[in-house]
């Protein structure tokens, strides 16, 4: 029992001594009594000047006041060369990065930087003085209002080098449209930040803010309500422009559109079909959506089935098969991945040759070219080596004709 008692003394005095060593207050009217001290014993000073500066005017005699707006002074003249100084030191340490992108935030907090020194310098020469506990209580309310301006000044500012810089909206959002929206997106997050400052400030100042805030959760359910269909297009766009599923230009077909993409929208996406047609489908239908986009192919097939006569014999079959694999396997046009030319199946009216390979290109005109011309080289060899292409069919056989009972 005793052992825990001196345990729980030891540690009181020692959380009241780390108190009173980073109690900026105490040490500030410390330094301030050996500086008073040491002036008053170390310079021949008139005892005038003393007594006057031992005058008390609200609460703290004139030397205190002379002494705190002394330190504000110096801190107020000195914030720029305080910035550049903690700037250099820190840019020490941003060069060896090696992104740019630190180097430009490091810029833009100059002028933050500067604040904050001033604000530093209003603490540090208000730690000087001594008032009352309700003005002490509207310094320190003062103060937290300056830091919050503070670190909501760098958070905007930091957001506004992001919104300025199209070179680094541009590394992520590739497309003007991308690059539109990222940059809406930042103006709403720059809203969001003074919105939160304002109301971190408020609460600072001891106001009410949790029946404004239930109110604007009242307003955003309403609005979100009215709204679904716009939300749900702002979100797709936003789908859109992040995962890129499609550019303008692409050739796409889903389950409602196929077709060429002309422009896409923040709220919706324009599509010319091939009956030149120009149709605007929703983001949100879009986003949620399976998407086939053709002109992301890397080739484009050709699949097929060739039917020859029954008449084509075993080694002309050979031969055509031969020549055909040579054709495909000789031209510049045809992607040499994948050749399959091969004798599957016996139908019903045709010997069955199984076509398929890629053209290199994806482009539908050039596409149409390539297959026309394979196409006709096609042809030739079957006809060169003695073949005929078949056609649906059907023989009759009649065992036995009817005798003529007319004449």
């Amino acid at each position: 029992m005793e052992t825990n008692t001196t345990t729980d003394i030891n540690s009181t005095q020692i959380t009241d001594a780390f108190s009173e060593i980073t109690d900026v207050t105490k040490m500030t009217h410390a330094l301030n009594e050996s500086f008073e001290e040491m002036i008053l014993n170390k310079l021949p000073i008139p005892e005038s000047v003393i007594e006057l500066f031992n005058i008390n005017l609200f609460g703290n005699t004139l030397g205190q006041w002379t002494t705190a707006l002394v330190v504000f002074i110096i801190f107020l003249l000195l914030r720029k060369q305080l910035s550049k100084l903690v700037t250099l030191i820190t840019l020490k340490w941003v060069k060896k990065t090696k992104t740019t992108l630190d180097d430009e935030i490091l810029y833009v907090l100059q002028r933050p930087i500067a604040f904050g020194m001033i604000i530093l310098g209003f603490n540090v020469a208000f730690s000087f003085l001594t008032f009352s506990e309700s003005f002490t209580l509207m310094i320190s309310q003062t103060m937290s209002t300056l830091t919050i301006i503070l670190v909501a000044w760098v958070i905007y500012r930091i957001i506004k080098l992001f919104e300025s810089s199209n070179e680094l909206i541009a590394k992520r959002f590739k497309t003007d449209n991308g690059i539109t929206l990222a940059k809406l997106l930042l103006t709403i997050l720059k809203v969001i930040v003074i919105i939160i400052a304002g109301m971190n400030i408020l609460s600072t100042w001891g106001i009410n803010i949790t029946g404004f805030v239930a109110s604007l959760g009242l307003v955003g359910m309403a609005f979100a309500l009215a709204a679904k269909d716009t939300a749900s297009n702002f979100f797709g766009s936003m789908v859109i422009f992040t995962d890129q599923p499609f550019k303008v230009g692409d050739w796409i077909k889903t389950p409602d559109v196929e077709g060429t993409i002309e422009h896409i929208g923040i709220r919706s996406t324009k599509v010319r079909t091939f009956a030149q047609a120009l149709v605007s489908v929703p983001n949100g239908n879009l986003a949620n959506a399976a998407i086939l986009n053709w002109s992301e192919m890397g080739k484009r097939r050709i699949k097929m089935t060739l039917g020859l006569t029954y008449g084509t014999t075993a080694a002309q079959m050979r031969q055509i098969l031969q020549e055909m694999r040579e054709l495909l396997q000789n031209d510049d046009d045809i992607h040499q991945q994948t050749i399959f030319i091969h004798f599957t199946e016996f139908q019903d009216s045709a010997l069955g040759i199984f076509c398929y390979f890629f053209t290199k290109t994806t482009h539908w005109g050039e596409y149409m070219q390539v297959k026309e011309r394979i196409n006709l080289e096609l042809m030739e060899i079957v006809e060169k080596n003695g073949a005929a292409f078949a056609f649906p069919s059907q023989s009759l056989y009649v065992e036995s004709m009817p005798e003529n009972t007319m004449g």
